[in-house]
């Protein structure tokens, strides 16, 4: 939890080889910490280490770090101090750029630690800029998305959503909902000064007609924000030597998995990420599936299933030159709970005006390729990508519900609205709906963190890394 008035600090750099490494403070002693450990080139040897007050913000000084006990030098560094509350958490920030590598950057920041600062927590610079006003929830979300993007379209979501696009479309909703509320409050005490079309008459019907279709686009701008964001699992299945390795191996452009004409030569499941279109994809190609009494061929089979379980989508692979195999049959009904999609793989070896003939009761959608000659990859990609975005991924500008938190404050919304509309349509007392109204303004400021739960925050805030 934030301590109000401490000074936080840490090194915001991650571990490793680099050129710079970066120390990041936080809090009304930002300025006096860095005076007592920093000497500006040009300055006197021996001369005393300054006063915060000779800093100006939003200026980069050029000197040393100098132990003030010992006059050692640390390092030769940039130091960054930008003054309340022209900073990223509305705080005195003061960032020390030094050489990059493990043992000068934890020296400067144990320095920095002796001098009054204590170590951040995971996020807590993010959540003083959210504490104190500078960003809201979302925003701040949005800061976690951007650094744990994958690809280029979740990075797009994610800056959309730190830009404020998400919460202005959210404060805009709770403003009607504000309104509605407040003719229900002017219905209750003052109903004798309402017209015979009353402000509540009013209200009600925006309700109707702009607040509940503006939810409603919300939730279904979830699905796709969600596999934009968490990314896509896929699993790869089949009988033995239908293709699913070198399915893979086309799908991913370079040969990932061994191939070998040797049914089992897969036995464990092989995973493999990659952008289709801005969606991030990760493949789990699986043991061939088929009935065994081999121990260790049986363990593959079993984790075959567990990876079907785990899918979010079935790529079920079949070999259109052997149709209507046994092991096919067997497949159907381990995909049947699942959303799958059949690939008919190996149509090179069709005859012209041959085609493969799936049999009605697998009641699933389809596609052809032949991963030797690298037929219908790409359209099976962009297959793929149409089941999970609805749309193409690259026009990249739609606002988009990133997460399930979002998702069920703003379906309890939605839900609370809908309450509301009924419960006036069938003439209930006013004070019942202005509880379902009051309901749905408190769940869009969870999202926004008007009325966010300490315990919320701090889970929230937890996800990030320490440092932002």
């Amino acid at each position: 939890m934030t301590t109000p008035g401490s000074t936080i600090a840490a090194i915001a750099t991650p571990a490793g080889k680099g050129g710079i490494g970066i120390i990041k403070i936080s809090g009304r002693k930002a300025s006096v910490i860095a005076a007592s450990i920093f000497k500006e080139s040009g300055e006197k040897t021996g001369a005393a280490i300054g006063r915060a007050d000779r800093f100006e913000s939003h200026r980069i000084y050029h000197g040393r770090i100098v132990d003030p006990i010992s006059g050692r030098a640390l390092d030769e560094v940039l130091l960054t101090v930008m003054k309340a509350p022209r900073s990223y958490t509305r705080e005195d920030v003061v960032e020390i750029n030094a050489h990059s590598g493990t043992m000068v950057l934890r020296a400067i920041f144990e320095l920095v630690l002796s001098r009054g600062a204590r170590l951040a927590e995971p996020g807590e610079f993010t959540k003083r800029a959210f504490l104190n006003g500078r960003i809201d929830l979302t925003q701040a979300e949005g800061v976690i998305d951007i650094i744990n993007a994958r690809t280029e379209r979740a990075l797009e979501i994610a800056q959309t959503q730190l830009n404020g696009a998400l919460g202005h479309r959210l404060r805009a909703i709770r403003g009607g909902l504000l309104d509605a509320v407040s003719a229900l409050e002017a219905e209750i005490d003052f109903p004798e000064d309402l017209g015979e079309v009353t402000t509540l008459c009013k209200g009600i019907e925006a309700l109707e007609q702009k607040t509940i279709p503006a939810l409603t686009a919300l939730l279904e701008g979830f699905r796709t924000g969600r596999y934009l964001r968490d990314g896509l699992k896929v699993g790869i299945v089949g009988r033995p030597n239908v293709g699913k390795s070198s399915l893979l191996n086309r799908i991913l452009d370079k040969d990932r998995v061994i191939v070998s004409p040797i049914p089992g030569t897969t036995r464990d499941v092989v995973e493999a990420a990659v952008d289709i279109q801005g969606l991030p994809v990760v493949f789990a190609d699986t043991a061939g599936f088929q009935q065994s009494t081999d121990p260790v061929e049986r363990i593959g089979i079993q984790k075959t299933l567990d990876a079907v379980q785990e899918a979010d989508l079935v790529l079920w692979v079949v070999d259109a030159g052997d149709p209507g195999s046994p092991g096919d049959a067997e497949m159907s009904t381990v995909t049947l709970e699942k959303q799958a999609l059949i690939v008919v793989n190996k149509i090179d070896l069709l005859g012209e005006g041959q085609r493969y003939s799936i049999p009605d009761e697998w009641n699933l959608p389809a596609v052809y390729v032949s991963a030797l000659y690298n037929q219908g990859i790409e359209g099976l990609k962009r297959r793929i990508s149409e089941m999970f975005t609805g749309r193409d991924t690259g026009s990249g500008q739609d606002i988009v519900v990133p997460n399930v938190r979002h998702k069920q404050a703003i379906e309890r919304c939605r839900t609370a609205v809908r309450n509301a509309v009924a419960g006036y349509h069938t003439a209930l007392p006013t004070e019942l709906i202005a509880i379902d109204l009051r309901e749905a303004v408190d769940a869009l400021g969870e999202i926004l963190g008007v009325t966010t739960r300490e315990n919320i925050l701090d889970e929230i805030f937890s996800r990030f890394c320490i440092g932002k």
